[in-house]
């Protein structure tokens, strides 16, 4: 299943309050950076970021983007923006070194 242009408009919507949000399609999904860094993306309709120190004490489930593909988080509150804010601020931190 591939993610739909809807809900990655929702998404993007959802983030649009942090600057230099941008989006690139890839095979039916959408990769997601933050101020120029790769920090997640959207699979099956799931907002997913990079696991990363910073992020591991939001205890996010673990799921995996597709097969063969390295765990990620998963952000499941997709009402909650300013947590999801916080969330892509620390993935991001630690990605930016």
């Amino acid at each position: 299943m591939s993610t739909t242009k809807d809900y990655c408009d929702f998404i993007l919507e959802q983030l649009s309050d942090l600057n230099e949000i941008d989006y690139r399609p890839m095979m039916g999904e959408y990769l997601l950076y933050y101020q120029g860094v790769l920090f997640g993306g959207i699979y099956d309709n799931r907002l997913l970021v990079k696991k990363t120190i910073n992020n591991a004490k939001f205890n996010l489930p673990e799921v995996i983007p597709y097969d063969k593909a390295k765990p990620m988080y998963q952000i499941e509150d997709l009402d909650d923006r300013e947590r999801m804010h916080t969330i892509i601020v620390a993935t991001y931190q630690d990605l930016k070194k």
